[in-house]
């Protein structure tokens, strides 16, 4: 075995590249099918979003609408089964509207659930708007 060469070895570097990234893909996959399934009544996600009852709009921070600053938050958020906001983890956007989303999100209320559920929002600030 020593003697013969590898398939791929044949075609240089840019064959070694391929192989990589096909053991890789291989590999990921592999891994994202063992992953274990939530057992039945143990999930904190719902498959049917829960009703917003309430809901109050972030306010644009002036500081950042006069400057012209805007973007998009996206918060991933923890409903209690009573319907209130539990919990506000940020996922990304300027720190400034992240602040001014989770402030108003805080106050939205739920339809009530038989358990805690989890969802992400997206919120965009134009400043155009």
């Amino acid at each position: 075995m020593l003697g013969t060469a590898l398939p791929w070895a044949q075609c240089g570097r840019r064959g070694l590249r391929r192989a990589c990234a096909l053991v890789l893909t291989a590999c990921w996959l592999g891994v994202a099918t063992l992953a274990p399934a939530p057992a039945a009544g143990q999930s904190s996600e719902q498959l049917i979003p829960r009703k917003v009852l309430y809901k109050q709009n972030p306010n644009y921070p002036v500081a950042l609408r006069e400057a012209r600053i805007g973007g998009i938050v996206r918060l991933e958020i923890a409903i209690s089964p009573r319907g209130s906001v539990e919990s506000v983890l940020p996922l990304g956007g300027n720190p400034v509207l992240v602040e001014a989303a989770a402030a108003a999100v805080k106050k939205w209320k739920y339809a009530p659930a038989d358990s805690e559920t989890k969802t992400q929002l997206v919120f965009t600030f134009d400043p155009r708007r």
